[in-house]
């Protein structure tokens, strides 16, 4: 069956329609206002009344680096967990190897470590910085253990229940002095 082409006649004027098309819409972006601002439905059947909008970042917009009004419970601007139990964190795992760090979600994860003196035993850490402020509850700790078996291969194992509170303790500890130390 034969193949229908177009002629050349044809993609020419299809390329001018389009070619025109362009230009009438671009023309029209000239009476374009970006101040401008559109009724807002008050809920009612009659038309909307002109109120600016507040943003999707809250009505104090995005706050990357705090405010000058900060409680000073949390300690610091610059990152969006309490800086105090974010300082203590890494300088109590400073030992094992990061495998990633976010200051502004309050998550830190070690990568694998084995102890000097234990080289079959491996473990593997996850702080979770839950919040601005110096509490107790503002800290989780997880911790992950293997082992290698008879053929080398790392396979997981049990992890005392107190391991991850005597780690959030040792986390707050630290905060609580670097608090101290931050007031003197």
């Amino acid at each position: 069956m034969p193949r229908a082409t177009q002629s050349p006649s044809g993609l020419r004027i299809l390329a001018a329609v389009a070619a025109g098309l362009f230009l009438l819409s671009t023309a029209a972006c000239q009476y374009a206002d970006p101040e401008t601002t559109y009724p807002r439905s008050s809920g009612d059947r009659g038309g909307g009344t002109y109120e600016s909008r507040e943003s999707i970042f809250g009505g104090e917009g995005l706050q990357l680096f705090g405010n000058s009004d900060q409680n000073p419970q949390a300690g610091g601007s610059g990152i969006g967990v309490n800086s105090f139990l974010w300082r203590a964190s890494l300088d109590t795992i400073s030992f094992m190897p990061l495998a990633s760090a976010d200051p502004f979600g309050g998550v830190i994860i070690t990568d694998w470590y084995s102890p000097p003196e234990t080289k079959a035993e491996r473990v593997k850490l996850n702080v979770f910085i839950l919040g601005r402020d110096l509490r107790a509850d503002g800290i989780r700790a997880s911790v992950f253990r293997q082992v290698q078996n008879g053929s080398g291969a790392w396979v997981d194992a049990d992890v005392r229940a107190e391991t991850s509170a005597d780690l959030e303790n040792a986390i707050l500890t630290r905060a609580r002095q670097l608090r101290i130390a931050s007031i003197q």
